[in-house]
């Protein structure tokens, strides 16, 4: 999405430019940016003009010889290829790309966003759109075409390298910092994404220049579009006659020398900020090349004049990919610097346009997308066990795929960098949110059919015991859990008993969202990946206390009176402890918020503050700077969001609860905000004892509002936050003071989690979705929840992108507090069991179960469904032979993630053997096992990448950074690693 189509043509008259004098080599790169999704829906998109780049693409492609084109996202590729595409079409397409002409760059569903984007779900599209381009074609894309996220995460660089890819490319970074890099030609260098694996999954980045990824437009005797001749899409319809909005003037006789002139100098400039003879010209933009024979008809003729002129101009032109460039430049054999583990965030454009808005823009669909990414993720291993345990069974594993494909698809689509980030118009959310529902109500519809299962001979199910609701727990993480999950009831009191019909201990209390419900809290103990049968009772009359229906505690409501801000006084006075085995929490009744945490086994006390805030935004673009969907400009410091405070507190057995309520006005009636927190009771596991579960609940907001949620403590943390790229890694973040804009350019991502510290202690908070996250003030966190903004600027409601968003938000955050050591071990484990809760559905039956170290993650245990043979010369030999394969059934993609850098913990960022016939033993006999590449496309010795020459190793060949397995299925992950498997069972 070229959010500001950046008219720098007039830059190249201001800026003095010394020409290189060896003649420059240009690849003229033709490729057609398409988001999917961002104003238009999918639907729209493909209508008006994506279906018509693909077709007329291929049909010019294949009309003249030197011709190229690189395709980019998948989505509207695969519903071309689908549903539009004639036989003629698709016998070009591989002609085509036998040819090399036709490149596949990156090859996921989507352009991926790289801030808000979870680890796991950036793999899946990447996978996903990998998967089939393999099955299809037999390719497997090299090289990454990043142009348009905003900001670049060092995790992205990883994946890429475990994917197999020779070069990435990237171009959305700070503006001061790209003005740095083009003086000193450093645009280009070796990426080290991860500090743990260094250089073993190095990847050479270009950085595009200061132009990006489209081609100067409005030039002065053109004044219309440029170098686009086929003008611009119009939306819904095409015009029936051809004739497009700001159709540049064609190349003729009379234009071609000031085309020619332009497009030299234009390459010129560029050629000064690299340290080759060899210039990377995109020529393409936002929805161009639906009508693919003018546009190459005009840059045919234009072409072929620079080259006629090439040593008056010093300049040669040719049709490229992007292979053929990066090529170009390994061939160079030059040396080049190593970039360390640092990412490209935040993103500015100009002093007040800080893209940090976009971290929490339409939290409902972050929050929408992060549980279907949870569903999907049980929803693959518990077919994967269906498949194994009971190959005949009822469920047709074919309807089971397309299921599991749909929400993949969904899951995949909404990772878009004008998706996850909410920076998509209202009809374009909605769509989103329409294709996650319906995704997660099919899968939903796959586990039940899956659970109703026949029970194994020797199991005995009692039905002695009045009739209540059955349901079932199932733990999607490869690690013994114990924990408590929550469920909403419609009666006071009820009693629950596992599968074996004894009583576990629950606690039922008055529901703090609903007057007419209960929420029934139950102790669950699972295995890894294991699920369990509960049923629930409701006696009609009231119990022996002495009987196992004292294992339910009946919770009471105790209310505190309500407190105004303008009559606090002396605070600190009347503070109320709530107690578990790890925290004593202290409220302070004067004021009814936090006063302090002690961490009762490290005996340190921490003051603790917590409680909202909002910034005012400008809504009128002649008063200053605005926030909108992308931007966030703090005019000003945050205030407070509220003027008195409520509070509940309900002690319990199982969890004692605090609800807080802030009122925006002291006469209000209805809370603007909510925070209730949750202290586990009485449990031994110190994952749940040090948590503090928090849920909040936010809005409707006042127009051009930005509200956060302030932890304020005693730390002295010197206004330093620790964020996570995209839940892979942890990045420190240090304050920096700018004459302009401090307050937003100091905001950064928190996909999973982030923390404050000092010497003694560290505050941890664990996310659920994505928000933006500073320490503006010592001591201080914050976390930005929701955004409510509208601005008179013509871009954006031209587009209707104000984000008028008056939704509730209800997120979640688990908080957890111990000195840096003791938590240190707990922080990845932490954030996956928040991000992957138990699933309970209302249904039947136990099984046997999968276990992991702590420090191994099963981030994934799927049935991908290829139709692809696994052996690259057969699956090309049946794909020449215009013969499919069907889908496989019986391959299961095994994904290992180890949690910890190199020295993070003592114990648990060592490296780590597991036996994988010993481990999947819970699920089946283990036959045969093969390790793959990220995606499972390739064998992973049969991958062999481009290596670099940099500083540290003056050699450069193709070499391979992956290892195999041992004898006897014994793998060793090394600190960050992430391994994937094909895995067949008996």
């Amino acid at each position: 999405m070229n959010r500001l189509t950046l008219c720098l043509w007039l830059l190249r008259v201001a800026v003095s430019v010394k020409f290189p004098t060896e003649q420059i080599q240009t690849f003229v790169i033709p490729h057609s940016h398409m988001d999917v999704g961002w104003v238009y829906t999918v639907e729209e998109s493909m209508h008006a003009y994506a279906s018509n780049v693909y077709s007329t693409v291929v049909e010019e492609l294949s009309r003249v010889k030197n011709r190229t084109f690189i395709a980019v996202e998948q989505e509207f590729f695969r519903l071309w290829w689908g549903t539009v595409a004639s036989q003629w079409h698709k016998d070009q397409v591989r002609q085509l790309m036998q040819e090399g002409r036709l490149e596949f760059i990156i090859g996921g569903q989507v352009m991926h966003d790289e801030a808000v984007t979870d680890v796991d779900d950036a793999i899946l599209q990447l996978t996903e759109g990998h998967g089939f381009l393999y099955e299809t074609f037999g390719v497997r894309p090299r090289f990454s075409w990043h142009v348009d996220p905003f900001g670049a995460s060092a995790t992205t660089p990883v994946l890429f390298t475990l994917a197999g890819f020779d070069a990435h490319l990237i171009s959305r970074i700070d503006y001061d910092l790209k003005d740095d890099m083009q003086k000193k030609k450093k645009l280009q260098f070796v990426w080290r994404g991860s500090p743990s694996l260094g250089k073993t999954h190095e990847i050479f980045t270009h950085t595009m220049d200061q132009y990006s990824y489209c081609t100067p437009s409005f030039l002065p005797f053109s004044n219309r579009s440029g170098f686009y001749w086929n003008g611009v899409a119009v939306f819904p319809d095409p015009p029936k006659d051809g004739v497009y909005p700001n159709m540049s003037l064609p190349v003729t006789k009379d234009t071609v020398e000031p085309y020619a002139q332009t497009m030299v100098t234009n390459i010129k400039q560029r050629a000064q900020w690299f340290r080759t003879s060899h210039v990377l010209w995109p020529w393409g933009c936002d929805k161009q090349f639906y009508n693919a024979s003018v546009q190459f008809t005009n840059m045919d003729i234009l072409m072929n004049y620079i080259n006629k002129h090439g040593e008056e101009f010093g300049v040669t032109v040719q049709y490229a990919t992007l292979k053929d460039y990066f090529k170009a430049i390994h061939q160079s054999n030059l040396t080049w610097e190593v970039r360390g583990s640092h990412d490209f965030l935040p993103y500015s454009t100009e002093l007040f346009q800080a893209w940090t808005g976009f971290y929490a823009s339409r939290n409902v669909l972050k929050g929408v997308a992060r549980r279907a990414s949870s569903l999907l993720h049980a929803a693959e291993s518990l077919f994967v066990q269906y498949r194994i345990g009971y190959p005949d069974g009822p469920v047709q594993k074919e309807l089971a795929l397309d299921k599991l494909k749909a929400l993949r698809w969904a899951v995949s689509e909404v990772q878009h960098h004008d998706a996850i980030t909410g920076t998509e118009s209202p009809k374009v959310a909605d769509m989103y949110m329409e294709h996650l529902t319906q995704g997660m109500i099919g899968v939903e519809e796959l586990l039940a059919a899956m659970f109703h299962l026949p029970q194994k001979p020797g199991i005995f199910i009692s039905h002695s015991r009045p009739m209540g609701h059955h349901i079932i727990v199932y733990n999607p993480l490869a690690w013994n859990t114990t924990t408590y999950i929550n469920i909403s009831v419609k009666f006071p009191v009820a009693l629950v008993f596992d599968d074996n019909g004894i009583a576990v201990p629950a606690q039922i209390q008055p529901s703090a969202t609903s007057s007419n419900d209960y929420d029934l809290f139950i102790v669950v103990d699972l295995a890894g990946l294991q699920y369990r049968k509960y049923l629930i009772q409701f006696p009609q009359s009231k119990c022996n206390k002495s009987s196992s229906y004292g294992l339910t505690h009946v919770a009471r409501v105790v209310t505190f009176k309500r407190r105004h801000v303008s009559e606090w006084k002396k605070t600190g006075r009347k503070l109320l402890p709530v107690l578990n085995e790890c925290y004593k929490l202290l409220f302070d009744q004067e004021t009814n918020l936090l006063h302090s945490i002690t961490h009762r086994l490290e005996k340190n006390l921490v003051r603790i503050h917590q409680d909202f805030w909002e910034y005012e935004a400008n809504g009128e673009v002649h008063a200053g700077p605005i926030s909108d969907n992308y931007i966030f400009t703090a005019n000003g410091f945050a205030i407070p969001a509220y003027k008195s405070v409520a509070m509940e507190i309900i002690p319990g057995k199982i969890i004692s609860e605090i609800r807080q309520y802030f009122y925006r006005e002291e006469s209000d009636s209805n809370y603007t905000y909510s925070v209730v927190t949750r202290v586990p009771v009485g449990f031994k596991d110190k994952l749940l004892c040090q948590r503090l579960d928090q849920s909040y609940w936010v809005g409707p907001l006042v127009v051009n509002r930005e509200a956060v949620f302030r932890t304020t403590t005693s730390l002295n943390n010197n206004r330093t936050v620790y964020t996570d790229n995209n839940g892979y890694q942890m990045m420190k973040r240090q304050y920096k003071q700018y004459i302009n804009n401090t307050v937003s350019r100091n905001y950064y991502p928190m996909v999973r989690g982030a923390y404050i510290e000092d010497d003694s202690s560290r505050l941890i908070l664990l996310s659920e979705r994505a928000h933006g996250v500073a320490s503006l003030n010592q001591g201080q966190i914050e976390v930005m929840l929701h955004r409510r903004l509208w601005n008179n600027q013509e871009w954006n409601r031209g587009y209707n992108l104000t984000l008028n968003d008056s939704s509730v938000v209800r997120p979640i955050l688990w908080m957890m507090l111990g000195s840096p050591a003791a938590v240190a071990s707990l922080f990845q484990q932490g954030a996956l069991c928040l991000q992957h809760r138990p699933v309970v559905l209302p249904i039947d039956k136990p099984r046997e179960s999968v276990i992991l170290p702590q420090n191994l993650h099963m981030q994934l245990l799927s049935i991908p469904g290829w139709s692809y043979l696994p052996k690259h010369s057969e699956h090309l030999q049946k794909l020449r032979g215009g013969k499919g394969s069907e889908a496989d059934f019986d391959r299961v993609l095994l994904r290992i993630a180890h949690l910890y850098e190199e020295g993070e913990d003592p114990v648990l960022s060592r490296p780590i053997t597991i036996n994988l016939k010993e481990v999947m033993q819970g699920i089946g006999e283990v036959k045969a096992v093969k390790e793959r590449s990220l995606t499972g496309t390739w064998d992973i010795s049969e991958l062999q990448r481009w290596s670099w020459k940099t500083e540290s190793s003056k050699k450069a060949d193709n070499t391979s950074s992956f290892k195999g397995m041992k004898k006897d299925l014994i793998v060793t992950v090394l600190p960050k690693e992430i391994r994937t498997f094909f895995i067949y069972f008996k």
